[in-house]
C-alpha cells in the first residue's frame, strides 16, 4: 500500500465533485457507471488511471468505481472485511467462480483469488480525510494470506497491524484490491468524499465481461 500526495489539484478535485453533483448525495456508497467525463481521470491516460497502469501495464482499465459520501448526517462505520466480488454482465456458469449473488442490482461472483490478488484499488479523497473523520482502516499485508475465513479475521489484522489512511483532498492511496480493511464512524464527522477504483489488466475466462464503469 502507498500514499501519492496531490495527485489532483483543487481544480481537479472541484471538477470530480461537479461531475458526481447528479449522484445520489451522502448515500453510504454509489457505483458509478456511464458518468460522462469520468474517463478523463481514470482512463489509463488519466491522472488517476496512469497510476494504476503504472503497476498493472497499459492493457488495465477500471472495472468498478464507487463513491463513498460519508458526513455527520451519514456516519457509518464497517467492520473488517475483504473485497470478494467483481461485477459483471451476465451469468455464465465457469468453474471457480462462485456463488453469484446481487448487489445494488448489480450482477456479482466471486472469482478465484488469484484474479483478485491481481487487481488494484485506488482510493481518490476529495475531502480532507484527517485522523478523527473516518480514515480508511488498512491490515498491511493482510492481502497475502489469501481469502480469510470470517473466523480468521481478527487474528489476522492482529498480526498485521492496522494503517489508518489519512489523507487530504487530492491525495490518491492505492492498495491490493483483497486486503482486509474497515471503516469507523467519525469522531469529529465532516464532508469525507471519496471516489474508489477497481483496476484490473486480466480478461475473464469463459465469455464472463467485467460490467466496467
Amino acid at each position: 500500500m502507498r500514499l501519492l500526495k496531490a495527485v489532483l489539484n483543487p481544480s481537479a478535485c472541484d471538477q470530480l465533485i461537479s461531475l458526481f453533483s447528479n449522484l445520489p448525495q451522502h448515500d453510504a456508497g454509489v457505483r458509478i457507471s456511464g458518468l460522462e467525463g469520468l474517463d478523463a481521470f481514470v482512463g489509463r491516460n488519466g491522472p488517476i488511471g496512469s497510476i494504476a497502469a503504472s503497476h498493472l501495464g497499459p492493457e488495465c482499465r477500471a472495472v468498478r468505481a464507487v463513491l463513498f459520501d460519508k458526513s455527520a448526517e451519514t456516519n457509518w462505520a464497517l467492520g473488517w472485511h475483504q473485497d470478494r466480488t467483481i461485477c459483471v454482465r451476465e451469468r455464465r456458469d465457469v468453474p471457480g467462480f462462485g456463488p453469484w449473488t446481487i448487489k445494488s442490482g448489480l450482477l456479482h461472483v466471486a472469482p478465484p483469488f488469484a484474479l483478485l490478488a491481481g487487481m488494484l484499488t485506488l482510493r481518490v479523497h476529495l475531502d480532507d480525510v484527517p485522523s478523527d473523520n473516518a480514515p480508511l482502516l488498512v491490515a498491511p499485508g493482510s492481502h497475502r494470506y489469501g481469502r480469510v475465513p470470517v473466523a480468521d479475521i481478527e487474528a489476522v489484522v492482529r498480526k498485521c497491524g492496522v494503517q489508518a489512511c489519512i489523507a487530504k483532498a487530492g491525495d490518491v492511496w492505492l492498495y491490493a484490491t483483497p486486503i482486509l480493511h474497515a471503516s469507523e464512524a467519525a469522531v469529529s464527522p465532516a464532508r469525507r468524499r471519496v471516489l474508489q477504483l477497481d483496476y484490473a489488466a486480466e480478461k475473464l475466462p469463459d465469455g464472463l465481461e467485467w460490467a466496467g464503469i
